[in-house]
Formats: structure tokens, sequence, C-alpha cells
């Protein structure tokens, strides 16, 4: 063997032992703490208000950052004031839980 096969063993080897990174959010944790979304966004992540977004399917990594720069008030205009204050009781874990939750949802929450 040449040192190439070693390398491309060994790679091999240590991608097998480093196991798979899964999202460890609670989508059924987030549905729970859902419930004063659905005011606004609806109970199934569709939107009763036509100038508010729906969560329903989005994608879950998006609504981790939009929930935090609302947190951290890094997100201006429009409603922000309100999902500034929403989001400022949040923690890091439920805001996971929430993206991973809305995120679950079927775009259009069909």
């Amino acid at each position: 063997m040449t040192l190439k096969h070693y390398a491309v063993a060994g790679i091999f080897a240590l991608s097998a032992a480093v196991p798979a990174v899964a999202s460890a959010a609670d989508a059924a944790a987030g549905k729970a703490k859902a419930a004063v979304c659905a005011a606004c966004h609806g109970q199934s992540g569709v939107a009763q208000i036509p100038t508010y977004p729906n969560l329903a399917g989005q994608n879950e990594q998006y609504l981790v950052s939009a929930l935090k720069a609302y947190k951290d008030k890094q997100r201006n205009g429009g409603q922000a004031a309100i999902m500034q204050g929403q989001a400022a009781a949040l923690s890091d874990t439920d805001i996971a839980n929430l993206a991973a939750y809305f995120a679950s949802l079927p775009a259009g929450g069909k």
C-alpha cells in the first residue's frame, strides 16, 4: 500500500468513528411552547394576520437565526418590537425547539 492508500483508509476509519450530527432540538417541546405564537402565526403555523409570516415548513436554521436576532435586538422594522418582546423570554433551547417544531410542519399548513 502506498502512503496515499493509508491516508484514504485513515480518513474512512476516522469518519466511521465520528457519530452523525443530529438535531438536538425537540419538536414536541417546541409545539408546547408555540401556543403563544399561534395568536399571530396560527395554530398550524399559517399566519392569521396577512402581514405576519407563515412559520410552517420554514427552514429550521432560518427560524433559529431570526429568533436569536429578535432576542438580541439585531432585527428591526415591521413587527420587530413585538417579536423582540416575545423572543426575549426564550432560552436557546426554546428557540431550537420552536424552530424544529415549525420546520416539521407542512408548508402552508396542509
